[in-house]
């Protein structure tokens, strides 16, 4: 039986906190084969510098980081909401590095962090969010299921972690102010 799962927004001071935890995350999914910015192996050493920079976008108020929590503070899950846009675009954020960790698959955690990362963008006054997804992967499915428009697909965008092509998908979807 799985734990019950909890959504909830890091400070800037938990996101420091965390790092450990949200690199354990990350690394699960690269070495699973999740095409998310990094190959494989990816050490420790490069997870770390990556959540350090994660957080320091935190407490710019660049960037909002979500979790998934199991009751025991295992950190499951994370989503980011990339707020910090170019002066045109104030109303639009990026959803970015979507992870559940892989023994925690297949219990909706997914569907929870995409749903909690569109209030948080709703209440940071966004009110478009856009993402990319490997295309034909249990995300692009996710993200269909829960509302969002594809765009298109863009082939050859970036490289498995252990090398080869994929492709990806662009989704966006408009919110309706808060």
């Amino acid at each position: 039986m799985s734990e019950p799962v909890t959504i909830r927004l890091l400070s800037a001071q938990e996101a420091e906190e965390q790092i450990e935890a949200l690199s354990a995350v990350l690394i699960d999914c690269v070495e699973g084969g999740a095409s998310v910015s990094f190959m494989s192996p990816l050490t420790r050493e490069r997870a770390d510098a990556f959540w350090q920079g994660v957080a320091e976008g935190v407490a710019r108020g660049e960037r909002i980081v979500l979790v998934a929590e199991e009751t025991s503070g295992r950190i499951v899950g994370t989503v980011q909401v990339v707020l910090k846009q170019p002066e045109n675009q104030p109303h639009r954020a990026d959803i970015a590095k979507m992870l559940v960790h892989g023994q925690a698959r297949k219990r909706g955690i997914g569907a929870a962090l995409i749903k909690a990362a569109e209030d948080a963008a709703r209440a940071a006054g966004k009110t478009v969010l856009v993402l990319d997804t490997v295309t034909g992967g249990d995300a692009e499915r996710l993200y269909e299921r829960a509302g969002w428009t594809r765009s298109g697909v863009i082939p050859n965008y970036a490289l498995w972690p252990k090398g080869g092509f994929c492709a990806t998908t662009v989704f966006y979807k408009q919110l309706s102010p808060g």
